[in-house]
């Protein structure tokens, strides 16, 4: 059996790499299919203000020495298991959640504080969905599991190589584009796209009947469809995202 640590961090090499190219922050451009010139878009002054604040959050490590960042765990944990109460930063208690150790702060490499910040989001503003998926309530015949943690961190990770945001090349992707139309809609959009994303990854592994050693393509696989999802003409939020529904 393979280990969670083995993909724990999506290969975004395995992806390919973007046909489309952009130009700094105040214009994205791509080429369309065909033989078409490349379009260039300009973004708005809010736009670029919340691209800059995502960004931020994006370059934050995760400290164990933060007040703040020990404030979110003991969040994550109560809103996880409420009415539990938790022994420790550093505790067996969190391999309940599906971290890998005692110290879930080691599993927060590659994602950093941005992937916390997705669970906990994930956990208040749709606690049904995300309880079920924690619990693994409702599921008949699964034979192997992923560490639902560990997958959340990983997740945040895939949406960070699809959106192309911490990139400092000049390559940019379409997807990208339509991403900052949708954060100017909302700037929880890149948290409500994990929330998709999460109960998306969830339904592809049980329909597969995934195991650990498939982790990766069900990743991959996830992107694919979240990319399907936002290039239809009718989405313009992430709430029009026809997966959307899957979460309560």
């Amino acid at each position: 059996m393979r280990n969670s640590s083995d993909w724990l961090y999506a290969d975004d090499t395995a992806y390919g790499s973007p046909h489309w190219i952009g130009k700094g922050l105040t214009c994205v451009c791509f080429k369309p299919k065909g033989n078409c010139q490349p379009v260039c878009i300009n973004l708005t002054p809010l736009q670029e203000e919340r691209l800059r604040r995502l960004k931020r959050r994006m370059k934050v490590y995760f400290d164990a020495s933060k007040l703040d960042h020990q404030d979110a765990l003991r969040a994550l944990w109560s809103a996880s298991f409420p009415g539990h109460e938790l022994r420790g930063l550093v505790s067996d208690q969190w391999k309940e959640m599906g971290w890998q150790g005692r110290d879930p702060s080691t599993d927060f490499r590659g994602a950093g504080f941005i992937s916390l910040e997705n669970l906990l989001f994930f956990a208040k503003t749709f606690s049904t969905s995300f309880q079920n998926l924690l619990m693994k309530q409702g599921r008949k015949g699964v034979v192997f599991e992923y560490p639902f943690a560990v997958a959340g961190v990983n997740i945040t990770f895939m949406i960070m190589q699809m959106l192309d945001l911490d990139a400092a090349t000049k390559p940019r992707t379409f997807i990208r584009t339509v991403f900052l139309q949708m954060l100017s809609e909302n700037e929880w959009a890149f948290d409500l796209l994990y929330c998709v994303a999460f109960v998306v990854m969830d339904k592809q592994w049980l329909e597969t009947n995934a195991t650990y050693m498939q982790f990766n393509d069900i990743l991959k696989s996830t992107r694919v469809q979240l990319e399907k999802e936002l290039m239809i003409d009718d989405v313009l939020r992430i709430e029009d995202m026809p997966s959307y529904s899957l979460l309560s």
